[in-house]
Order: structure tokens, then C-alpha cells, then sequence
């Protein structure tokens, strides 16, 4: 009889549980400030490059162009990002963030640098190189691309 791993023999395992507790209690910070970890992302992306168009941002972000619209209606809707038509071409338009959106992205980053804290604090500062070194490895040589929203 040929024997059957248990789930918890797989790195993806260990790599699943830890990814969706880091997730989830970022999801449960970021709510706070009234952002999804999605819209997160898109203003953190767009707010060293405005304004942007957003076929460069999809591209930038691993991210449908769909995708990029639904995020950018939900933000233009809170007030957090502001659309802008090319004056060369009224079919055409760039996002940009508005003046409460651009406020909120060092109160993001702030949650987002407690939250690391918070679950790889308890690494030596060795294991946490050797942690972003190796995730940084696979992500690379899996061409793994997209901004990771979920």
C-alpha cells in the first residue's frame, strides 16, 4: 500500500497558512481606513507614477485592464483617485490620486510595516533575510508577476 502525505508535510502548507494570516489580519487593518488590500495596492502603484494611464498600470501591476477599472471606479467613488482625459484624445485618460487618497498612502504603509512586525518580528533578522531571499527566488524563477490583491 503506497502511503499518503498529510498536509502539513508540504511547504505550501506552512506557506499557505502563515500567507493567509498575514493576509487576512492586513485585510482587518487597512478596513480601518476604509481600503481593501486591492485598493491598497493600486494606490501604493500608482503613487510614485502619476498620473498613469491605466493600460500602464494594469501592465505595472500583472492586472487585467478590467480589473484596473473596477479598482479605479471604487476609488474614484471614495474620493481617493481622480481620473483626468488626454487633452489629445478624449478616449484616453490617466489616474492620479487625489489629495485624501495621496494623505492615505504613508497611514497604509504604516499599517503595512506594523503588520510585518507584528508576524515576522519573532525572525532574527538573519531569518527574515533568508525569508525574503528565498520567497524573492521562487517568485522570480516561477515568473510570478502580478501584484498579489487577494
Amino acid at each position: 500500500m503506497t502511503s499518503t502525505s498529510e498536509l502539513t508535510d508540504h511547504t505550501g502548507y506552512w506557506m499557505r497558512m502563515v500567507s493567509n494570516a498575514v493576509s487576512q489580519e492586513f485585510a482587518r487593518k487597512v478596513s480601518g481606513e476604509d481600503v481593501t488590500v486591492a485598493e491598497w495596492s493600486f494606490m501604493r502603484a500608482l503613487y510614485d507614477f502619476e498620473p498613469t494611464p491605466p493600460s500602464v498600470l494594469a501592465g505595472r501591476m500583472g492586472m487585467t485592464k478590467g480589473a484596473i477599472s473596477k479598482l479605479a471606479e471604487r476609488l474614484v467613488a471614495k474620493g481617493l483617485v481622480k481620473r483626468a482625459e488626454s487633452p489629445d484624445d478624449k478616449r484616453a485618460h490617466s489616474l492620479s490620486l487625489t489629495a485624501e487618497g495621496r494623505a492615505k498612502i504613508p497611514v497604509l504603509a504604516s499599517l503595512a510595516d506594523q503588520n510585518d512586525a507584528e508576524f515576522f518580528g519573532v525572525l532574527t533578522k538573519e531569518e527574515h533575510e533568508a525569508l525574503d531571499r528565498i520567497l524573492r527566488v521562487l517568485a522570480e524563477r516561477g515568473e510570478l508577476k502580478a501584484t498579489p490583491v487577494d
